[in-house]
């Protein structure tokens, strides 16, 4: 996952197409009406640490509507969320002022493995484990 501290957010280059949605907006709209088509990064806001629907507006933009381009997550964004962000579908976030991007990124050291799948591996853990035993 790609961090970026507030102030240092990189721009698009030339001829990139980004969207930005509020949490409250509705995908299956927004997919009716083509917003999507021709974008390569879509940013998620956060607007408080509380509010997860930008997590499942992610993993809906990933498994439903297939969207293959950069999802970043903006706001409120604090460490500790960053994982689960990633698990959801998320390739980059921006951190808000005072978050350590240093302590943000040692946040995915700390878990080897999960037990349940996500938009990354969907099989859950013993699943995985099943075939590697068979072969």
């Amino acid at each position: 996952m790609n961090l970026f501290a507030h102030d240092k957010s990189p721009t698009d280059p030339v001829g990139h197409r980004a969207l930005r949605i509020d949490n409250d907006a509705d995908l299956a709209v927004l997919a009716a009406d083509g917003a999507f088509d021709g974008v390569d990064r879509i940013e998620l806001d956060f607007p408080k640490f509380t509010d997860g629907r930008a997590l499942s507006q992610a993993v809906l933009l990933r498994r439903r509507y297939r969207f293959a381009g950069d999802i970043r997550g903006s706001g409120d964004v604090l460490i500790d969320l960053l994982v689960h962000m990633h698990r959801s579908g998320f390739t980059s976030a921006v951190l808000p002022p005072g978050q350590d991007a240093a302590a943000a990124a040692r946040q995915f050291a700390r878990y080897a493995a999960f037990y349940q799948g996500d938009v990354i591996e969907p099989r859950p853990h013993f699943a995985r484990n099943d075939e590697r035993q068979a072969a």
